[in-house]
């Protein structure tokens, strides 16, 4: 594709979904996924960060195992320093690649890159979509906001900037037309205040390429995102959801995921289907100085070979990749301890963005 300056973009200018540009799902095969390390107290203090850096790492070698791992390093320092952890874990640096991309925080999911692709044409290109932190609930969020320019340059891709708010963890794809997404985070007044519901359905059309948008209307408890998809329903093929189920009445989330299920069941995709609902149970209440935390195994991440899921030392672990292991017959099964991870409230789908092959 002909590399071009930015392409500052609006309804009656570039949209990529009339060119042929689609985001794929997350099953699609990856060129890489690009993560941003931890570097700064925005999400972990240094105790913390030095409580669940193991288990980050050995994050990045299961993606490893299976595709390249592209990874935001804010400067020299912070590149060497992960590079030495990365080392002395015996990581395969021959597949990972640390590039010199200052960042604020360490969710790339929702700052990092919408890539879409053109499979007629053989191209991708990226979506700049804005990026606030999550309703401005942690400045600065400048240098993260500027994630996806910087890789776009890096691949040497065009780039199209809508001029919305919007973050990877909000939306859910099934490679078939649809998406998945929140009232409770993309209506939140703190996004995008001056566009209806109508207005951010055509933005989600026009610039991930999907015809349908399909909603849900909250999201779980200790949340900061205002309700993320990715931590209570995602898609395991065109027709087939998993959703985060809640048994016990008494629970804070058990309102919030029936109501989710319910939503779900009376829900029909563009071919009329409806969709094949898979109950994934909740982790038992994860804590932390008395603040309920955001633990989900939906909050997996998919990989060229792999599944890599959240655990919580919870009974309900094995139980969880058992649900997740049937809905993935073709890929590993990687359970990694997230309770140190998780108190930066997300786990490893929040804290990653894949790069699909066009």
């Amino acid at each position: 594709m002909k590399i071009q300056p930015l392409i500052e973009s609006t309804n009656q200018e570039f949209i990529p979904a009339r060119e042929g540009f689609f985001f794929p799902p997350e099953w699609h095969p990856h060129v890489a996924t690009w993560l941003s390390w931890p570097h700064t107290e925005a999400s972990w203090t240094r105790e913390r960060q030095e409580l669940m850096f193991p288990a980050y790492i050995e994050f990045i070698k299961a993606i490893a195992e299976s595709e390249h791992v592209c990874i935001n390093a804010h400067n020299d320092i912070v590149m060497q320093a992960a590079k030495l952890r990365l080392l002395a874990a015996g990581a395969d640096m021959s597949r990972i690649t640390l590039l010199p991309h200052p960042t604020n925080d360490s969710w790339c999911r929702d700052h990092g890159p919408a890539f879409l692709i053109n499979p007629e044409k053989k191209e991708r290109m990226i979506v700049n979509w804005g990026y606030n932190a999550w309703g401005g609930k942690y400045p600065p969020y400048d240098r993260d906001d500027l994630i996806p320019v910087e890789i776009a340059h890096y691949r040497g891709l065009e780039y199209v900037t809508p001029g919305i708010i919007m973050e990877g963890g909000s939306v859910e794809f099934n490679g078939a037309g649809t998406v998945l997404t929140s009232r409770a985070c993309l209506l939140n007044q703190n996004r995008n205040a001056h566009l209806t519901q109508a207005q951010i359905e055509q933005y989600l059309c026009n610039y991930y390429g999907v015809q349908q948008v399909l909603w849900v209307e909250e999201g779980i408890v200790g949340d900061d995102t205002d309700g993320h998809i990715d931590d209570t329903v995602r898609f395991v093929n065109e027709d087939t959801v998993i959703a985060a189920y809640e048994s016990n009445p008494n629970d804070a989330n058990y309102p919030f995921l029936q109501e989710i299920h319910q939503e779900l069941k009376e829900m029909r995709l563009l071919n009329g289907k409806q969709l094949n609902i898979v109950e994934l149970p909740m982790p038992d209440p994860v804590e932390s100085d008395g603040l309920r935390l955001p633990a989900s195994y939906a909050n997996f991440l998919i990989t060229n070979g792999s599944v890599i899921v959240p655990t919580f030392r919870c009974a309900k672990d094995q139980q969880a990749l058992d649900i997740i292991g049937t809905c993935f017959p073709d890929r590993k099964i990687v359970g990694i301890d997230s309770t140190d991870i998780v108190w930066g409230l997300g786990s490893f789908h929040c804290l990653s963005q894949q790069e699909p092959v066009v």
